[in-house]
């Protein structure tokens, strides 16, 4: 799988792959034609003391280190900038997989797994091409080639350069063979710490206030401990590997220096061989430890492009249709759910069942129920968040699976209950909803989510910074900015996901009133939790256990729902409902 994925990858980049091939055989070639002409300097020249074959040799020997510097620094610069591209090239494709992504998809693998994934599981991939590049050519055949030249020089001694590589093979084939577990192990840690970090920085005022600083301590504790002892484990495997390479290779030194000797004693060898046998001997050396360097990112990278391919070759559960439908202008702001369901794979029962509503433009429809009803799950049925296991979504006559995303995304606005703000300025967060708009515009659409008041008032007011999530503003200010970012779209259907929670009554009465000019040609939809948000809806849909239950006005459903008047009766006084209906339109 690593290979498959490095193989993917490298293929846009043949031409300088193929550069970076031939300038490693031109530094190859270069090194282990060094020893031998060095060979040849000691027996013809040296004790021949001839000055004019020492000249020429040392010439060539001379041009030969040259090739061998210009092609070694040209290797490691392309190889260098080919592997950045490749890391920065299969980030992108993660990155954009995991946006393909449903919401299904992304709470399966969990958020902090998809940003280890996407950023540290890569940099391993990475880190191993970026060390390969340079070795996986020019280490074996360095290693074959010298090889290959000491039998030439002298086959018995060249025999114990066989045996050594063999035996280095095999004690590294053991050493790795161990380090693969423990290196899944690592990532399956680190993802956990991952989780651990964000749910306690995240939720630190939930710990803080029930003081559950020490528990958390220790459930980090424990995790970390965890990470630091597999850790230690590879470390040790690691640090075996260099002094077992030096020692085997310092014992078949001593072993090539006795047999050579004994050999020139018989006069069967040359001095010159062993000059270049010991030479021979330091390039396998080099060999073996640039191919260790490689092989110890191996088991690593392998565990990661495990994990990059899984979200790779998972499917999204909602797919672009393969020819998008247009979207009829005549039916601008309808929305139309017939018999909708949604069920999780596996799961007992649906979480929405037979849902069937229909809304239309200058309409506001108001949808009300417990905690799990489902009111947030229908809403992402019409976003397409989630595709329906039965029934369909029409937005503008059109069914949301066959619609261009971006044809849905402009035909529905969505404040969510929980508005995420980027890091940046109040001016950048509204225009991402709209790039084009002007400071005019902005502003017009802050008038009418009662938040142009509190942005003047910051430092720089459309130019102010807004934090990461928008943490340096509250909570309200945060649903008001994200409503104004909304308006700027002019969608033709609004979707309000309890976006006013964090209001006071009277910003939310204030807020509504300034709303409804804005969106009177347009279909409101709006989930609410409080039955004075929702009372003066043109129709409330009661949700129960994923049901619709009971549909209405406020005044028809105070009278006839038992739910609704339950829900009703546990939020207000019997005075306060029945004086809603003689202010009701």
């Amino acid at each position: 799988m690593l290979f498959r994925l490095l193989r993917t990858h490298v293929r846009p980049y043949r031409r300088a792959a193929a550069l970076l091939v031939l300038l490693q055989l031109a530094q190859i070639l270069a090194t282990l034609l060094l020893p031998t002409l060095g060979a040849a300097l000691i027996d013809n020249g040296v004790v021949r003391e001839d000055s004019g074959y020492i000249t020429r040799v040392g010439a060539i020997m001379i041009a030969v280190a040259l090739v061998q510097i210009v092609s070694a620094v040209g290797a490691v610069s392309l190889g260098s900038r080919t592997a950045m591209a490749m890391g920065r090239d299969i980030r992108s494709v993660v990155f954009r997989r995991v946006l393909d992504f449903s919401a299904r998809e992304v709470g399966r693998f969990g958020t902090p797994s998809l940003m280890n994934r996407t950023v540290n599981d890569v940099q391993q991939i990475q880190t191993l091409a970026l060390s390969g590049f340079g070795i996986v050519v020019s280490a074996p055949l360095m290693c074959l080639g010298s090889v290959a030249l000491a039998l030439q020089q002298d086959v018995p001694l060249a025999l114990i350069l066989v045996l050594l590589v063999l035996v280095v093979g095999v004690a590294f084939g053991l050493l790795l063979a161990r380090m693969g577990v423990f290196y899944e192990r690592m990532q399956t840690y680190l993802d956990r710490l991952g989780r651990l970090l964000r749910e306690q920085i995240t939720g630190v005022r939930v710990v803080r206030s029930f003081v559950r600083d020490t528990y958390e301590r220790e459930r980090f504790a424990r995790t970390n401990t965890e990470l630091f002892e597999v850790s230690q484990r590879v470390g040790r495997l690691i640090a075996t590997m260099l002094p077992v390479v030096l020692l085997l290779m310092n014992a078949f030194m001593v072993a090539i220096l006795w047999a050579g000797a004994h050999r020139i004693d018989a006069g069967t060898m040359r001095i010159g061989a062993i000059s270049a046998f010991l030479s021979y001997l330091s390039l396998i050396l080099m060999s073996v430890v640039m191919v260790a360097f490689v092989f110890l990112s191996v088991p690593r990278a392998k565990v990661s492009a495990a994990r990059v391919q899984e979200i790779l070759t998972t499917p999204t559960s909602v797919t672009p249709p393969a020819e998008p439908a247009g979207t009829a202008p005549a039916a601008s702001g309808h929305l139309v759910l017939r018999a909708a369901e949604f069920r999780y794979p596996g799961a007992e029962k649906p979480v929405l069942q037979g849902i069937d509503l229909t809304a239309g433009p200058g309409e506001s429809v108001a949808i009300l129920g417990s905690t799990g009803s489902g009111k947030t799950t229908l809403l992402n049925l019409v976003l397409r968040l989630f595709d329906v296991t039965d029934g369909s979504v029409r937005v503008n006559g059109v069914d949301v699976r066959k619609l261009d995303p971006e044809v849905l995304s402009r035909a529905v606005g969505f404040v969510p209950q929980k508005p995420y703000l980027f890091s940046g300025t109040v001016a950048t967060n509204l225009r991402f909803g709209e790039p084009d708009a002007t400071d005019e515009e902005l502003w017009q659409a802050l008038r009418v989510a009662q938040a142009a008041e509190f942005v003047e008032r910051m430092p720089g007011a459309l130019d102010a910074e807004i934090a990461q999530g928008g943490t340096n503003v509250s909570g309200g200010q945060r649903q008001r900015l994200a409503i104004a970012r909304t308006l700027l779209r002019r969608p033709d259907i609004y979707l309000f996901d309890d976006c006013f929670s964090a209001l006071d009554y009277a910003t939310d009465a204030a807020l509504r009133t300034a709303l409804a000019p804005e969106t009177a040609r347009a279909t409101v939809i709006t989930v609410a939790q409080r039955v004075a948000t929702v009372r003066f809806a043109d129709r409330i849909v009661v949700l129960d256990e994923g049901r619709v239950v009971d549909t209405g006005t406020h005044a028809e459903l105070l009278r006839d729902s038992t739910t609704y008047r339950e829900i009703a009766l546990s939020q207000l006084t019997e005075e306060e409902a029945v004086d809603g209906l003689a202010r009701q339109p």
